[in-house]
């Protein structure tokens, strides 16, 4: 089997992360893949150096790459279109986002298009077939992880992302009294993180939180779209409103007891190995990928 992936954005946050988690993953398998993403953008780089197929993406290259495989993979929304248009083969689309899809009838066709839909979550299955998508479609499969070896020495206080996505809390983390550690190296600022804030106004799943729990990292996360999910209330840390004070009032209960946080941290962490794993996301993905094939 032969897998072409898409992507366009023009970031490597976290879905870009995932599309290169997941290439390697089926590379182990003896899986051959192609990517075409985005001319000069940082996933064409990186999986370029890492010795994939790796090609600019464009409408025509969809068309053409696409009559050599078994299997399309559409990673974001730009990359769901040209495959509507151009795809030669059946195609699959990684639902990561938690808005719902558009009720348009451009929209209704683009989405009556996929073979499947690969959810990350239960909130986000739950925006398609409430836009129409047939339920038989939709296969819930969550963003994988790779468990680090060690976990966090939980001297470095709480820890953020800094991001400037206005739907990422940017505003609130400069609102709350709590000192804040911001790093845009996430897997460094995590291995001293003692706690991990993750604030938002929309999310699909939340990979961030989902690494910060590898880590052994209790996490203080939105209550919005898919994170209570995973950031189990009172067990891995808590899920909490989008207010200064209980924010604040979370944060000051992990840091005020912090045996009490190191041991959401181990629960976090044996529940995000076991759920999220690389080696179960890739066998559940490529379950599917077999199931369209026939």
């Amino acid at each position: 089997m032969r897998i072409l992936h898409l992507d366009t954005g023009r970031e490597l946050r976290g879905g870009q992360r995932q599309v290169l988690l997941l290439m390697r993953a089926l590379r182990e398998q003896g899986v051959e893949q192609t990517l075409l993403a985005r001319a000069g953008g940082p996933l064409l780089q990186a999986a370029g150096a890492e010795g994939f197929d790796a090609r600019p993406i464009t409408l025509a290259a969809v068309f053409r790459r696409s009559g050599g495989v078994g299997i399309v993979h559409c990673h974001d929304g730009r990359s769901h279109a040209l495959a509507a248009i151009g795809s030669r083969r059946p195609f699959v689309v990684s639902r990561r986002v938690a808005f719902p899809p558009g009720r348009g009838w451009l929209d209704r066709w683009k989405y009556s298009r996929a073979a499947a839909y690969l959810a990350v979550s239960e909130y986000a299955a739950a925006q398609l077939i409430a836009a129409g998508v047939g339920k038989p479609k939709i296969h819930v499969v969550r963003d994988a992880i790779v468990p680090p070896a060690v976990v966090s020495d939980y001297t470095g206080g709480v820890t953020a992302l800094d991001m400037d996505d206005p739907l990422k809390g940017g505003e609130l983390l400069r609102s709350i009294r709590t000192p804040v550690n911001l790093t845009t190296d996430l897997e460094a600022g995590l291995r001293t993180a003692s706690v991990f804030l993750y604030l938002s106004r929309m999310e699909g799943l939340g990979s961030a939180a989902l690494l910060a729990m590898a880590y052994g990292v209790p996490v203080v996360a939105s209550r919005v779209g898919g994170l209570p999910e995973v950031v189990r209330h009172g067990e891995h840390g808590f899920c909490v409103g989008n207010g200064t004070e209980e924010i604040d009032d979370a944060l000051r209960s992990l840091i005020e007891d912090p045996e009490r946080a190191r041991a959401m941290g181990r629960r976090a962490r044996e529940w995000v190995t076991g759920e999220c794993h690389a080696e179960r996301i890739v066998r559940r993905t490529l379950e599917i990928y077999r199931e369209i094939a026939r």
